[in-house]
């Protein structure tokens, strides 16, 4: 390796973390209005439609439903009470 391929490699891996900084200071001074991030806690549904299509004739559609209350959200992450281990 010359010295010139050094320092060129060297100004490319400066170059690429000065860029990253750059963006992730430019991210970080975004601002978003103080709006929450999610949905708004309430009742129901919020549904989501997830299609697939392969253009070969297959494909998938689905709907997922996920409840707006988070106590409904929380408890659908929470295995069910089988086994042994009962309080």
């Amino acid at each position: 390796m010359t010295t010139l391929s050094a320092y060129l490699a060297l100004f490319i891996v400066l170059l690429l973390v000065g860029r990253a900084i750059w963006v992730l200071r430019a991210e970080a001074r975004r601002d978003d209005g103080g709006r929450p991030r999610g949905v708004a806690p309430g009742e129901g549904y919020t549904e989501i439609e997830s299609d697939y299509f392969s253009g070969v004739g297959g494909g998938n559609q689905s709907v997922t439903r996920v409840p707006k209350d988070p106590q409904e959200y929380a408890r659908a992450f929470v295995p069910g009470r089988r086994g042994k281990h009962r309080s």
